[in-house]
């Protein structure tokens, strides 16, 4: 059936869910796995706010981004182990993550896409769009989503 599952988590507790799930169904189906989260790219907004407070708030963004995506990626390693679960991790830097998800997918064989929901409505939706809709509107391949 599935052969290489993308599981992809910004470490969010539904996304955690959905890294279970997924390696779950990983070990029923004896697939390979790789995790993913990924980084947006600063803004100049953000920029801005922040460089007062640092010398160089690029960098202390881009570190700040690193160890949260070291963090997230670390504790989506652990739960493998808990399930008996090899995987490989990657952290995508400055991209939608939506793009990156898709993006990973393709580079990497994948034949699978799990991942969470938020389930944002409403304003909240408009303003801050759906990733997981932009995944499946993106790729090609069946992407299974945990709300």
């Amino acid at each position: 059936m599935h052969k290489h599952i993308l599981i992809a988590t910004d470490g969010s507790e539904l996304a955690t869910l959905a890294v279970r799930q997924g390696l779950e169904l990983a070990k029923q189906l004896g697939a390979k796995v790789t995790i993913m989260t990924g980084t947006q790219l600063w803004s100049v907004i953000e920029m801005v706010r922040h460089a007062e407070d640092a010398r160089n708030p690029i960098e202390r963004y881009e570190e700040m981004a690193s160890m949260h995506a070291n963090k997230v990626l670390t504790a989506a390693a652990a739960i493998a182990a808990e399930h008996g679960v090899a995987c490989e991790t990657m952290h995508i830097k400055d991209t939608k993550p939506s793009d990156a998800i898709v993006e990973t997918a393709e580079k990497s064989g994948c034949d699978l896409i799990v991942m969470a929901s938020h389930s944002r409505r409403g304003v909240n939706k408009l303003l801050l769009g759906s990733e997981t809709a932009r995944v499946l509107a993106l790729t090609t391949l069946p992407v299974l989503v945990y709300r």
